[in-house]
């Protein structure tokens, strides 16, 4: 996490009677970052994917209902801080339209064809190819602040 990010996290708890989870990850969404960021900014994208097998090939945990993450434009500067509010696992071809519309990247089929370009093309650098069927990590989130409200 870079200087600023870290500051603007430490920011955000700086009033707060909790404490900061420690387990905090600072990303930026997809190939298009700063788009994305727009998205989640304006409160149009309000829901994510990944790929599950990735999760067990980097061995890395699940997300999880309340977890915090800092979103971060194709600069790698802050943009907003989400939570995740629901985290389910099914095959990709079984998303709901609601979902795939909550992502905020244009109509079902629009959502389809980007991610399974997407995930085609990250799936190849791991010797593995893309499955309609394949199991995604759906997430849902709710934005908890705004980087440039601070600023």
């Amino acid at each position: 996490m870079n200087e600023m990010t870290l500051a603007y996290w430490n920011q955000y708890w700086k009033d707060s009677e909790e404490h900061p989870p420690t387990d905090v990850e600072a990303f930026q969404f997809g190939d298009d970052a700063n788009t994305l960021a727009e998205l989640v900014v304006s409160g149009k994208k309000t829901a994510t994917c990944s790929a599950h097998i990735l999760y067990e090939i980097e061995n890395e945990p699940l997300p999880y209902v309340g977890q915090y993450a800092i979103v971060l434009n194709a600069a790698d500067r802050p943009v907003a801080i989400i939570q995740t509010t629901e985290v389910t696992i099914q095959a990709m071809n079984e998303v709901s339209e609601a979902f795939a519309l909550a992502e905020g990247e244009g109509t079902y089929i629009e959502w389809w064809d980007i991610h399974e370009r997407f995930f085609s093309e990250l799936l190849y650098s791991y010797q593995l190819s893309f499955a309609p069927n394949m199991n995604i990590v759906c997430e849902r989130f709710t934005v908890v602040d705004r980087f440039n409200a601070k600023e």
